[in-house]
């Protein structure tokens, strides 16, 4: 079987929650059919990594992103029915590029978020079988951030809602299966598209790489990962550091926390303050180490959708995780075991300085007794294959 994977980041390295699925979606994928990768990248060090999937995939293909000038035509588009997600992620190559692997007769198209989907809708590949990987219902996401943004961002978001919701509709119409990683988004989706096929496929971790090899440290540290300029990650550093953690370390004031992650914004830069004990650590080339450091994970997110790979990942490593109840609603409840949840400043402070006061081994123990087996990514992703492959097969 050949597939063609459309995806809107390069799926490496798997650094942040949209590449590490779609990273391991590929090897999962590469180990029993020929995949061409198309990606879109939006910069010279992503880019600089497509040699790095040489292995993975039969060909790749890395299509750059004009970020400023998507900028400028997503304003002129605003009157319009078009999605802005798909003007950002546009790029002169990009038709052309679709054209030439349709030559290539693949069996299948996987498009990867709803961000990739109108190109499968492209002329050159709309009557090949189709397999939309949605992963989490981007119109929904967008209705929530209205709700909790004033104007002018609420009616910017607002619109994005309608217009992507339309399309999600559309796109779920016409692939031969949608995928999505909860039950909470496959109902979600299934009211957007009611005749749609649409199964839940869900994430992943890495439990073997990530399991710590030290003892561990008592240092009183709180550790919140994710990409800094994400809108959802960066409101949520913001609330933590500000709302939060002052409650925190007026009780522990040898508290330490640690922003962690690629892209932080001015506003998350500004949050560093030695006085006060936050850092903003920025990108780093492995997450681990910071983890297998720290004493507890949070996931302070207001707007969030899906499965957060970071509270997996941080209870992984061994970190017991306090969590919002808009996190949780995405959390495997072999996992609530490992997490706290709060939604008032002051409940999250308090879960956060419980975990504290507990003896790091109990600490460890308490994540690290989370049973990972059925969340390894060759279980969470088996079902996938056959799923292309019964797509393939009503072409």
């Amino acid at each position: 079987m050949r597939i063609l994977f459309l995806t809107h980041r390069l799926p490496y390295a798997p650094n942040r929650g949209d590449r590490v699925r779609a990273h391991h979606l590929l090897r999962a994928l590469s180990a029993r059919a020929d995949v061409d990768l198309l990606s879109l990248v939006h910069d010279a060090d992503e880019a600089s990594h497509a040699g790095d999937l040489a292995s993975l995939a039969a060909s790749v293909t890395a299509i750059p992103v004009p970020r400023f000038m998507n900028m400028l035509r997503s304003v002129a588009f605003l009157p319009s029915s078009r999605p802005t997600t798909h003007t950002l992620l546009d790029a002169p190559q990009l038709t052309g590029a679709i054209a030439s692997l349709a030559r290539r007769s693949p069996d299948v198209v996987l498009a990867y978020c709803s961000g990739m989907a109108r190109c499968a809708l492209e002329p050159a590949l709309r009557d090949l079988p189709l397999v939309l990987d949605m992963v989490d219902v981007d119109s929904a996401k967008w209705a929530t951030m209205a709700e909790t943004h004033a104007p002018p961002l609420s009616w910017v978001y607002g619109r994005e809602a309608r217009v992507l919701r339309a399309f999600e509709a559309t796109a779920a119409a016409h692939a031969s299966t949608t995928m999505v990683v909860t039950e909470n988004e496959r109902q979600t989706m299934t009211a957007i598209a009611p005749g749609a096929r649409v199964e839940v496929v869900p994430n992943g971790v890495d439990a073997a790489r990530l399991r710590p090899t030290d003892e561990p440290t008592g240092e009183p540290v709180i550790v919140f990962c994710g990409v800094m300029n994400y809108a959802p990650n960066e409101e949520a550093a913001i609330w933590f550091a500000r709302e939060v953690w002052p409650l925190v370390i007026a009780r522990r004031r040898d508290a330490r926390f640690e922003i962690i992650g690629s892209a932080p914004t001015p506003t998350v830069q500004a949050l560093a303050d030695p006085k006060t004990n936050v850092a903003v650590i920025g990108a780093v080339p492995d997450v681990a180490p910071h983890l297998w450091k720290a004493a507890v994970s949070v996931a302070p997110l207001r707007t969030a959708r899906g499965i957060q790979n970071k509270v997996l990942e941080a209870i992984a490593a061994g970190l017991p995780t306090v969590i919002t109840p808009i996190v949780s609603e995405g959390v495997p409840n072999l996992v609530l075991s490992a997490c706290r949840i709060a939604a008032s400043p002051q409940a999250f402070a308090e879960a956060v300085l419980t975990y504290l006061e507990s003896p790091p081994a109990q600490r460890r123990e308490l994540a690290l007794s989370v049973d990972f087996g059925s969340l390894s990514w060759d279980r969470t992703l088996a079902p996938v294959h056959d799923i292309l492959a019964q797509a393939a097969s009503r072409a």
